[in-house]
């Protein structure tokens, strides 16, 4: 028992004050306690932020809200591979435990990030059900269990953006909308009252950032945290988006 009271969990923590501030590294060491995960470990530094070294220094600016993997605002890089805090468990980690802000966004400070640009190229290919006004639109139009199925998964999308942090090919030069953004596409192309836009979406994917900058890596499908099936949805897009440009050539 004496020995299980004095463990410790050792952490270093990638840190930054501002957008433009140089980035340092702080260590601390924090009594341990079965089940932690990252936040909660986040949570005990900032009841005593104080480093293994003695100095003083502030609490973690981190992003996190529902703490069940539900809104995606706390993913990370922990120990190298992007995570959700809330969800990766200190007893399964290696120590030191190293955390870092996801790479392909802007930083704010600390370990929070700028994900904007997910919500830009949602907006992009128009990711929303259409409703002109708040009357009565009357019974919603049926759809087979088989459509539901197949649209189930996609909509438990909770935009952590780990997708597009491990894609090798959303960067800045691409510009690749990034797994999310197409398999929202999908899901209200699908979607009986949400398929009066899937010509719009369908042509914003063909366009510069689009559908055929997907490299196929398939890194997305292996780390979304939901489990969605992403590379599926891009295949499927893939398909439609071809079929749209052809349609059209002949139309125009």
């Amino acid at each position: 028992m004496a020995q299980a009271a004095t463990r410790t969990i050792k952490v270093e923590i990638k840190r930054q004050s501002t957008p433009d501030g140089k980035a340092t590294t702080e260590a601390f060491e924090i009594p341990y306690r079965p089940n932690m995960n990252i936040t909660s470990l986040l949570g005990e530094i900032a009841l005593n932020p104080t480093t293994v070294t003695g100095v003083e220094t502030t609490p973690i600016t981190y992003d996190s809200n529902c703490l069940e993997e539900i809104c995606g605002s706390c993913a990370m890089l922990i120990n190298g591979k992007a995570m959700m805090a809330c969800s990766a468990l200190v007893d399964k980690l290696e120590q030191p435990i190293k955390l870092a802000p996801l790479s392909k966004f802007p930083v704010v400070r600390d370990l929070a990030v700028d994900r904007s640009v997910l919500f830009e190229n949602l907006k992009a290919v128009k990711a929303w059900v259409p409703i002109d006004g708040t009357y009565d639109l009357g019974p919603a139009p049926r759809q087979f269990p088989q459509i539901q199925e197949q649209r189930y998964p996609l909509s438990n999308c909770i935009s952590c953006t780990i997708c597009m942090e491990v894609c090798p090919q959303f960067n800045d030069a691409t510009g690749f909308v990034g797994a999310a953004t197409i398999a929202q596409a999908r899901l209200f192309n699908m979607d009986p009252a949400g398929s009066v836009l899937k010509e719009d979406r369908l042509r914003a994917l063909a366009g510069d950032g689009g559908i055929q900058e997907c490299g196929f890596a398939q890194n997305c499908v292996q780390a979304c945290p939901k489990g969605l099936p992403l590379t599926e949805a891009i295949s499927d897009m893939g398909r439609d988006v071809f079929v749209q440009q052809v349609k059209d050539l002949f139309t125009r």
